[in-house]
């Protein structure tokens, strides 16, 4: 297995400063049992020599001279460094990380890593005074930018990368102009993972996009939307059928559904594979989300997002149009026969083909049926059934170019989102043309 080390020459004031690198190179290649790649950080401009006056130059040689795999991080900014290193380091599918720097640095690096990585990674790191260099003990670099400062370099510097093609958004023509929404697809980001990339709109401590890179891919959607990303409210996924009435009670702690009366503010429910529902209410001027896999599916999570528009803001179940957005389609979804059972026995057209080891199910139509049983007029719901129409329920499996799937992808997937507003401006003439 590979090992990867990062080596700090910004803080080259030492007098023993060459003599100190050799050390550091050979003891992290003295280690002929596994292979290893080593990164050597240099400062931005202006900060390539040590006290001795010892340029770049003469510090890379040390280094090639080891016979080791070697390369060299020499950019603008200590940003464009770190964020060059995650990109090799992913590249490699590396997780642990060795960063040899100073006391006084390490704080700075640290801040730069959790801008820049998530909990995926383990950085294990040897600062001077555990170096076997006796000048670090009086020539300690000099002391760290503060965080806001690390913050809005690596702010900045997201924001001037190129993207990687264009923002797409799917809009449903179930949805009148009273509301403004759309399905993301995968395009227009800059995530550079290739199961991520580009347009992946989440971020958790079990995959390798930063908060601050899905911070930026929201803040290019938001732009092309014509939303404020601070507006943004995105359900927080329990697989269960808890709904926020936002407005009426305190956020919880997960929930997968939200639905408010507020105009201005952006709902937003995410899917890969699993579904973004889109609800809306031109009657009593209601909006609403949920995120549903085939676990909320079967706890009821749509409807418990219909029946929360009901108690919370009056709406009626004949009023309410329900979009459901790319999900995996019956013909790449799979579960274990039992759990299987549960959506035949919502109807056996759920499940093509229940003699199986492995049926097909189909939680798009679980969810029609569901939804009509309670109400939900059947020419107000958006699916794939609907053929008369452009669609917005595509299979997110079958097309790898336009949409992220789990069960394509394995554990490290993007996630697309449905978002859903009311305008602030020019509300009222719009909802009261669509009174009945």
């Amino acid at each position: 297995m590979s090992e990867v080390f990062i080596i700090d020459l910004i803080h080259c004031r030492c007098p023993q400063h060459s003599s100190c690198v050799e050390r550091q190179v050979k003891s992290v290649t003295g280690r002929r049992d596994v292979g290893f790649q080593i990164y050597l950080l240099f400062g931005p401009h202006g900060q390539r020599c040590n006290a001795n006056g010892e340029n770049k130059v003469s510090l890379l040689e040390t280094f090639f001279s080891q016979k080791a795999n070697v390369h060299v991080l020499d950019y603008t900014t200590v940003t464009e460094s770190w964020y060059r290193f995650k990109l090799a380091v992913d590249q490699l599918d590396l997780r642990t990380v060795r960063v040899f720097t100073s006391k006084n640095r390490r704080p700075m690096f640290e801040a730069y890593i959790v801008q820049l990585f998530t909990e995926v990674y383990t950085f294990e790191y040897v600062t001077s005074n555990d170096l076997p260099c006796p000048g670090h003990v009086q020539c300690d670099s000099p002391l760290a930018p503060p965080v806001s400062e690390v913050r809005e370099e690596v702010r900045s510097f997201l924001q001037q990368l190129p993207a990687k093609g264009d923002v797409t958004i799917l809009r449903s023509t179930f949805i009148s102009d009273c509301f403004s929404h759309g399905f993301t697809t995968r395009t227009g980001g800059i995530s550079s993972i290739s199961t991520l990339s580009s347009l992946n709109l989440f971020s958790s401590s079990r995959r390798r996009d930063p908060r601050t890179l899905v911070a930026e891919n929201i803040r290019r959607l938001a732009q092309k939307a014509g939303f404020f990303p601070r507006l943004l409210h995105l359900v927080k996924v329990n697989h269960g059928s808890d709904v926020w009435v936002m407005g009426k009670e305190e956020e919880p702690h997960d929930y997968d559904g939200i639905v408010t009366n507020q105009r201005g503010v952006v709902i937003a429910a995410p899917g890969a594979d699993c579904m973004p529902l889109l609800f809306t209410d031109p009657v009593a001027r209601v909006i609403g989300v949920a995120h549903a896999g085939w676990k909320g599916t079967l706890m009821g999570v749509a409807m418990a997002t219909v029946n929360a528009m009901a108690m919370g803001f009056g709406s009626r179940a004949c009023d309410v149009t329900v979009v459901i957005g790319p999900s995996v389609g019956a013909c790449c979804f799979t579960l274990e026969r039992e759990q299987a059972a549960d959506f035949f026995s919502i109807h056996p057209d759920c499940v093509p083909d229940m003699a199986e080891t492995r049926p097909h199910v189909n939680i798009r139509l679980a969810t029609r049926i569901l939804l009509q049983r309670e109400g939900v007029l059947p020419e107000h719901i958006h699916d794939d059934t609907v053929t008369d129409r452009p669609s917005v329920t595509l299979c997110t499996s079958c097309h790898p170019e336009a949409f992220f799937s789990h069960v394509r992808d394995g554990l490290d997937f993007g996630t697309q989102m449905g978002f859903l507003w009311m305008d602030e401006t020019g509300t009222t003439d719009c909802f009261s043309s669509s009174e009945h």
